[in-house]
């Protein structure tokens, strides 16, 4: 499951990394993380790749966090009204 690196120094290999949500930037790096890879291997050779993640390995892969999510002020003064 090794990723091809053999034009890892061609920038324009990585062109669409500019053009991708959070999300597919998220996954870029998360399907290039070696324990990960193990770990979907693992998956594979048990035929459960399409089996949910249990919350502790969503939390684990950083695809679920820990509390609730809250709203963010960042020394805003004003309310944005739109």
């Amino acid at each position: 499951m090794r990723p091809d690196t053999s034009h890892w120094r061609d920038n324009a290999s990585y062109d669409y990394f500019d053009t991708l949500p959070i999300e597919g930037l998220a996954w870029e790096c998360l399907r290039r993380h070696e324990p990960y890879q193990r770990h979907y291997q693992a998956l594979l050779t048990t035929r459960a790749e399409k089996a949910p993640f249990h919350p502790e390995t969503q939390r684990l892969w950083g695809l679920r966090f820990p509390g609730q999510a809250g709203f963010v002020r960042l020394g805003a003064r004003h309310s944005v009204v739109a």
